[in-house]
């Protein structure tokens, strides 16, 4: 086993080389879900607060800090403990966890849910984009806190 790491190791920064851009690419999308040109009904301290949420509910309290740092008003969201200011905010942040948590378990009636709260439909689709950005970045993480885990 220790040969299979070894080995793996040593070829890393060769892998690197040919993914340079991964972190670029990884900072534009996060721009793109966190402060879009169109933010539609969730502005960026919203969404920087729901960020955080779901990097908690995934057990990254790094990313969850980082997110954080930038809810300003709306830093009460981060918890997942928080249920929401009013009914349609609620029935967003349920949603938003059952999609971070339970993804599999999404049904067209969450989605119907939610247009009849008053969410339309542009919006779902942010929802939906932060959440599989948050989730591609706390898997990325976890890949990179395994690399790290095998240099050391």
């Amino acid at each position: 086993m220790r040969d299979a790491i070894t080995a793996t190791s040593e070829a890393l920064p060769e892998i690197w080389k040919g993914r340079a851009n991964i972190l670029a690419l990884t900072r534009q999308a996060e721009r793109a879900v966190i402060a879009p040109a169109d933010a539609g009904g969730f502005d960026s301290h919203w969404r920087a607060a729901i960020a955080a949420r779901i990097a908690r509910l995934n057990g990254r309290a790094d990313l969850a800090g980082y997110y954080l740092a930038q809810a300003g008003e709306a830093a009460p969201l981060a918890s997942p403990d928080e249920t929401g200011r009013d009914e349609r905010e609620a029935l967003i942040l349920t949603f938003m966890d059952r999609v971070a948590a339970l993804p599999r378990d999404i049904v067209a009636e969450d989605i119907a849910a939610l247009q009849d709260a008053g969410v339309p439909d542009a919006d779902i689709v942010r929802l939906c984009e932060l959440n599989a950005f948050m989730s591609y970045q706390c898997r990325l993480h976890v890949g990179l806190d395994a690399i790290e885990g095998a240099w050391a």
